[in-house]
């Protein structure tokens, strides 16, 4: 994970002036030296906390899983592993991005494929930190680890499908909303094919 990052006085942080000049200008169009002076430091310290455009553009998401596994070490110790992720991912809406900020962005990570790519492979490391919070809440079982993991995955994935359907849709719709029918497709029991006769 990339060190805290701190701008000059008065000039954004450098991962949010990029994912800015990214909007305006597009990915493959911005330089490091624009970065770098949109945020009021040298391309070599901007170098020391990052090591190119993509970790730039993805730190963010290092924070997001950080802050989620903080609220999650809050919930109730015995309350559903389902109602406790739901209750953390709500942090994500807690900033404050407008929903337009919020479409530009998403729409940037999901526009670019090693953005695309990367964001993947940064939400995947999220199980790491929420498997261990939810397996003391587990029934005791020898694969209560497996158990912890597979929730961990499931969830993320349901909050990335959600996220594209939300950008999918123009941002004219709620993420829970989408994430809650991307959770009940998947926790519903499969539905029992019709033996009778026809």
């Amino acid at each position: 994970m990339a060190r805290e990052f701190r701008a000059a006085p008065g000039a954004r942080s450098g991962d949010w002036t990029a994912l800015e000049l990214f909007a305006a200008k597009g990915y493959d169009d911005t330089t490091l030296e624009e970065i770098a002076a949109a945020a009021g430091v040298s391309q070599r310290t901007l170098f020391n906390y990052f090591r190119n455009k993509e970790d730039l553009a993805l730190n963010g998401l290092s924070e997001q899983g950080e802050l989620i596994a903080a609220r999650l070490a809050e919930r109730p110790a015995d309350e559903d592993p389902w109602t406790s992720l739901r209750a953390a991912f709500q942090v994500l809406e807690e900033s404050d991005v407008t929903a337009e900020r919020r479409l530009e962005m998403i729409t940037l990570l999901f526009g670019n494929e090693s953005l695309r790519a990367g964001h993947a492979e940064k939400q995947a490391r999220w199980q790491g930190l929420f498997a261990p919070l939810i397996e003391p809440g587990l029934p005791d079982s020898d694969h209560r680890a497996l158990q912890a993991r597979a929730i961990a995955a499931a969830a993320i994935t349901c909050l990335q499908a959600a996220t594209e359907e939300w950008l999918s849709l123009g941002g004219q719709a709620d993420t829970f909303d989408l994430y809650d029918g991307a959770v009940q497709a998947i926790r519903r029991p499969a539905s029992q094919p019709d033996n009778k006769m026809t």
